[in-house]
């Protein structure tokens, strides 16, 4: 089979799909971010502005604990 040749107008099509989605565990994620925030990772700073969905439940009890938690 020859390859195809494509021909570029200049004018890409919608190739940006969404980002692919995975599922991990809490524990598995807070081991990973715990050791990478250990570290002093740099990379952690490329995702501050990136949105994380969660439980409804975890946002509760995470909105709860920054409410609770003695101050600095």
């Amino acid at each position: 089979m020859q390859p195809r040749l494509r021909l570029f107008t200049g004018e890409e099509e919608d190739s940006f799909d969404a980002p692919s989605m995975t599922t991990i565990s809490f524990g598995e994620l807070m081991q990973i971010v715990d050791d990478a925030v250990r570290s002093n990772r740099s990379w952690l700073n490329d995702f501050d502005h990136d949105d994380v969905m969660i439980t409804e439940d975890l946002y509760e009890v995470l909105t709860e604990y920054l409410r609770l938690r003695p101050g600095a």
